[in-house]
């Protein structure tokens, strides 16, 4: 990662560029990296900030998609920043819907790819064989369309994870929240703009739940990555990039 991390006042982030904020929210597994080509493309007109979500530095007591909501707010209240992009992939994308549910006013506008919600083919309640290092190469594969995108360093990133039992039982009560946490019901209440970029072969959240986000939220709309798992932004990063760019250009005017 060739960002700097900011770490003060409990806060760890990156930041890069001038201009309207957007707020790019990564995965439960997913690594800063993973929106580095989304910060290289938009840092020279816009102020984007990363936050590192507290995965693993909540109280587990309390750890869930509610728990990272509040923080976000705590994060935006300490940079001062409202009417903010926010841009969520997966677990990212469930934080920022609950957060905008409930505080719809810091938030311009919303992008999801990936995101769960409603409904995700994650790893389930538990890590079986997870001591096996090429089971856990063939899982992180499953996340994309191209298993090549799942390389050596992030496949190990992962490794190291879910080998590690404290982190294991953050993973695993925070995916057991999100599943619990279906938001069909809250998903209308949200009247921003929200564009969905999706991959059309998105095995973790599949594209029929593309489609139930796209009819729950009143003012969305769709778009879809060929050649693409769950991660647009990593694995058609251009595509992304671009369809990232024309909403934005629409929704502030630019």
């Amino acid at each position: 990662m060739k960002y700097e991390v900011i770490d003060e006042d409990g806060f760890k982030y990156i930041e890069a560029g001038e201009g309207e904020p957007l707020v790019l929210l990564h995965g439960l597994m997913g690594e800063l990296s993973n929106w580095e080509p989304t910060l290289d493309y938009f840092k020279a007109n816009y102020k984007v900030i990363v936050p590192i979500l507290p995965i693993y530095d909540l109280p587990l007591l309390t750890l869930g998609v509610k728990s990272l909501s509040k923080y976000i707010l705590r994060f935006l209240k300490f940079k001062k920043l409202n009417q903010v992009v926010l841009v969520g992939n997966s677990l990212g994308g469930h934080v920022g819907l609950v957060f905008t549910v409930a505080h719809q006013e810091y938030v311009k506008a919303l992008v999801l790819t990936g995101s769960s919600g409603l409904y995700e083919n994650a790893f389930g309640g538990s890590f079986p064989r997870r001591e096996s290092y090429d089971y856990v190469r063939e899982k992180v594969e499953f996340t994309f369309y191209d298993p090549a995108t799942a390389t050596k360093e992030l496949v190990d990133e992962v490794f190291r994870s879910i080998n590690d039992r404290s982190k294991v039982i953050r993973i695993l009560a925070l995916a057991k929240s999100a599943i619990r946490h279906n938001m069909a019901k809250e998903l209308p209440k949200i009247t921003i703009p929200v564009s969905l970029i999706w991959g059309k072969q998105d095995k973790i959240t599949p594209p029929e739940v593309a489609e139930e986000f796209h009819q729950l939220l009143p003012n969305s709309e769709l778009n879809w990555v060929d050649e693409c798992g769950h991660a647009p932004m990593m694995e058609r990063p251009t595509i992304f990039n671009e369809l990232l760019n024309t909403f934005l250009s629409r929704i502030l005017l630019k």
